[in-house]
C-alpha cells in the first residue's frame, strides 16, 4: 500500500441547481462515495463486507463549501487521517478541481462496526494494518484550517 488515495468525480447534470453550480447536496454525495472509495483503499472491499459482516459507519461529518463547481468539472478528493485509533477514523477529505483549487472540505469521524451485533468493533487485522500504514505517513502531516472547526456566529 504505497499508493496515496484519490477519489475522482465529475459534476454531473442531475447535481447542477438553481443557482447553475453544484448543489449543497452533492457535495456531500461526492464525499460519500469517496468513503466508499476510502474502504476499498484500506481493504474492506464489498466481499469482506458480505463475508466478515463487517463495515464502516459514519458517525459525524463536517462540510465546508469554499468555492464553486460547475457543470462537468472534474473533481477529485484527497484523503487526510488526522487521528486513529482501534476503531475509528477522524478522517479529513478535501475536494479539489483540475486546476488544485480546493471546492470543499469535510471532516469525519468513521468507525468500525461488526453488522452482526450492530456495535462498534475493532479493525479488521488487514484494515488495521492499511490504516495504520496511512497513519504513520499522515500523523506528521498539519492539520489543515478547516480541521476542528465550530459552527457559531461570531459574537462582537
Amino acid at each position: 500500500m504505497d499508493r496515496m488515495f484519490n477519489f475522482k468525480s465529475e459534476v454531473k447534470p442531475e447535481w447542477v441547481d438553481y443557482n447553475g453550480h453544484m448543489n449543497d447536496a452533492a457535495y456531500a454525495a461526492v464525499f460519500s462515495y469517496a468513503v466508499d472509495s476510502v474502504m476499498e483503499f484500506f481493504g474492506l472491499t464489498k466481499e469482506v463486507i458480505e463475508n466478515e459482516k463487517y463495515t464502516l459507519f459514519t458517525l459525524e461529518t463536517h462540510l465546508c463549501y469554499l468555492n464553486e463547481a460547475h457543470l462537468g468539472e472534474e473533481l477529485h478528493v484527497d484523503l487526510q487521517l488526522l487521528d486513529v485509533d482501534s476503531k475509528r477514523l477522524h478522517a479529513f477529505f478535501t475536494m479539489k478541481n483540475a486546476k488544485e483549487v480546493v471546492i470543499a472540505t469535510s471532516e469525519q469521524m468513521l468507525m468500525g462496526m461488526d453488522q452482526e451485533i450492530g456495535k462498534p468493533a475493532p479493525f479488521l487485522p488487514h484494515l488495521k494494518e492499511n490504516i495504520d500504514h496511512v497513519w504513520n505517513n499522515h500523523q506528521w502531516i498539519e492539520k489543515p484550517k478547516q480541521a476542528g472547526r465550530v459552527i457559531g456566529i461570531k459574537k462582537k
